[in-house]
């Protein structure tokens, strides 16, 4: 029987980060479902295709090949065989996948993959509805959430890094606006579980938050 660490949140509340930091320590698989949906997303980008066109974004998406594959540890991302992973974390690559996510043939082609996975390994798994979806009886349950302006400030410290240079203002707009398409979408929207545990991330360091969860998980199954 392999364990299960769901975790949901808004964008930029660092379930990523945390998610990873949990499954090293506890030695888990970390399987990152958004990046998966970048995957499909830059594809739909590459193609040239309307985020609005849902048959032709779903048609796509139903030919392409997915694959989470482990290479050194560290989790690589393959779409048709190529590895996109230093190709999927553009804002441009992150509003399509928001707003393809809302599909439900791309999402019921992505969640089979990831149960499937879950059924083989203990996982530490994060996106917007992975308690509710796709791990519904997961061992323990976390809707990890933080401050818009504090995730927004997350975002833009993260593009100065990377040498652009973003509009604050803007960001924390378009945060605000991914938070009401990914809560009010018909399928799968993302929700807290009336079980899962809510962590506020807000003011707490990465290793306060990465404790918080695993001291939860080890009490779920003493």
């Amino acid at each position: 029987m392999s364990y299960q660490i769901a975790i949901d949140g808004p964008a930029g509340a660092g379930k990523s980060t945390i998610a990873k930091a949990v499954a090293k320590e506890l030695s888990f698989v970390y399987v990152d479902t958004g990046a998966m949906y970048r995957a499909m997303a830059l594809l739909c980008i590459r193609e040239g295709l309307d985020k609005t066109d849902e048959e032709a974004v779903s048609s796509s998406c139903e030919k392409a090949v997915v694959e989470i594959k482990y290479q050194d540890g560290a989790q690589v991302v393959f779409l048709n065989g190529e590895n996109v992973n230093g190709l999927i974390r553009t804002q441009e690559v992150g509003d399509m996948a928001s707003a393809i996510s809302v599909y439900g043939r791309v999402r019921e082609k992505l969640v089979r993959l990831q149960q499937e996975l879950a059924k083989k390994v203990d996982v530490v798994m994060d996106g917007r509805d992975i308690a509710s979806c796709v791990l519904p009886d997961a061992d323990l349950k976390i809707y990890l959430d933080a401050d818009v302006s504090v995730r927004a400030k997350r975002r833009y410290d993260e593009l100065v890094a990377k040498g652009e240079k973003p509009c604050l203002t803007r960001i924390e707009e378009e945060v605000k606006e991914r938070d009401y398409r990914d809560m009010h979408r018909d399928i799968s929207p993302l929700v807290r579980v009336p079980e899962a545990m809510l962590v506020d991330s807000s003011y707490m360091t990465i290793e306060e938050v990465k404790k918080c969860i695993i001291d939860a998980f080890k009490g779920k199954t003493k």
